[in-house]
């Protein structure tokens, strides 16, 4: 029997949400779904995404049932985290950085927001989650053509690039890290508070290896620290079809051209 064949258990697949599982925003592609939870009975499976739990079960669940699909579930960088469908860890960014700080960081983007002139502007400019601050010029209550038209005029202008260089100027020595994502928008966060927060609880785990596939593993990339932790075996994927061609590669003994 090929070793690939043989169930893994103590390995565990730890994945980015948008961009590796599903496109930015939208849902798992039922095939695919189903494939991940076929990888399931070979290996432990997890996600680790920025948004908070609600959008992440949007897109890979109905309700609870993505916390009974994954092994592991890490919203918001992993400051909210579930194993095994329970609720393990939550963590507030408040508490972190102190009402203060917190009030000038959000002060300070309205204000550069307003000065932005784009086709169009949407809601929700400033989405405060537990582990973050996510920031988005066009408003992520824009629509799937919105988000691309903005997307689109991000990669000519630099929107997100000037904006989050203004931030760094301005906020230098505060202990804050920014990262972008997706099409829309950007996070800031308190250093160490990435996504390999979550591998500080998974180092109790009794894994033998931990393989993390993301799309965003660049410098300014919210997957750049998890994929280069020591902890980890990183991967780059550009696709939902091509992390689930990569896994079977490395855990199916059939080949990758099935994908």
């Amino acid at each position: 029997m090929d070793e690939n064949s043989l169930p893994q258990r103590n390995v565990l697949c730890l994945f980015d949400v948008d961009g590796t599982l599903t496109p930015a925003r939208e849902k798992i592609d039922p095939q695919l779904d189903l494939f991940f939870q076929s990888l399931r009975r070979k290996v432990k499976i997890g996600v680790v995404g920025g948004s908070d739990y609600s959008k992440i079960a949007e897109q890979l669940g109905n309700g609870d049932e993505v916390i009974c699909k994954f092994d592991y579930v890490f919203a918001e960088n992993g400051t909210v985290g579930y194993k095994d469908g329970r609720l393990i860890s939550k963590q507030a960014i408040q508490n972190q950085l102190g009402e203060e700080l917190l009030q000038d960081l959000i002060n300070f983007c309205l204000r550069y927001m307003g000065l932005i002139k784009l086709p169009k502007k949407r809601g929700t400019f400033i989405e405060f989650r537990n582990g973050m601050l996510n920031i988005s010029p066009i408003g992520r209550s824009c629509t799937l053509e919105e988000r691309i038209e903005f997307s689109e005029i991000d990669k000519r202008e630099k929107i997100r690039e000037k904006f989050v260089a203004a931030l760094k100027k301005e906020f230098a020595g505060k202990g804050l890290r920014f990262t972008k994502g997706g099409l829309i928008s950007f996070d800031i966060f308190p250093e160490g508070w990435d996504k390999t927060l979550c591998l500080d609880f998974l180092e109790g785990e009794g894994l033998e290896a931990i393989y993390f596939f993301g799309n965003e593993t660049t410098p300014d990339g919210n997957d750049y620290e998890i994929f280069n932790d020591p902890r980890t075996i990183g991967h780059t994927v550009y696709s939902p079809e091509d992390t689930a061609r990569l896994c079977r590669e490395l855990f199916f003994s059939y080949p990758s051209s099935k994908s």
